[in-house]
């Protein structure tokens, strides 16, 4: 499996969801994208748009997770989970395939 999404992070994106009363045809849309200080950028949002030939598809803790096959090469094994404290709060990537990664933990270089 490419991913793995917490159930902390997946109460995250229901509470979200339910927030914003987005529908239930929404899925989370996990994802990479060139940029950020070490190479690469981890992407997030919600999504309605499935291609089976390009993505692949999950399901953890009631959330529906959709990846791009491109990015699950750089990915795979990933944790996705939430983090919260006083000084902050947000979702957090655990990936074994990072040889570097940011202070800001949001970019790495696979």
């Amino acid at each position: 499996m490419a991913i793995t999404v917490t159930e902390r992070a997946a109460n995250e994106v229901k509470r979200v969801k339910n927030e914003q009363q987005l529908g239930s045809e929404l899925f989370l849309r996990i994802g990479v994208a060139g940029g950020g200080c070490s190479g690469f950028n981890y992407t997030l949002g919600f999504d309605s748009n499935f291609d089976a030939k390009a993505d692949a598809k999950y399901s953890f803790h009631g959330v529906d997770v959709v990846i791009d096959k491109k990015s699950c090469l750089y990915m795979d094994g990933t944790t996705v989970d939430w983090f919260e404290s006083i000084e902050r709060r947000g979702f957090t990537f655990d990936n074994p395939n990072a040889v570097k990664t940011c202070g800001c933990g949001s970019s790495f270089q696979a």
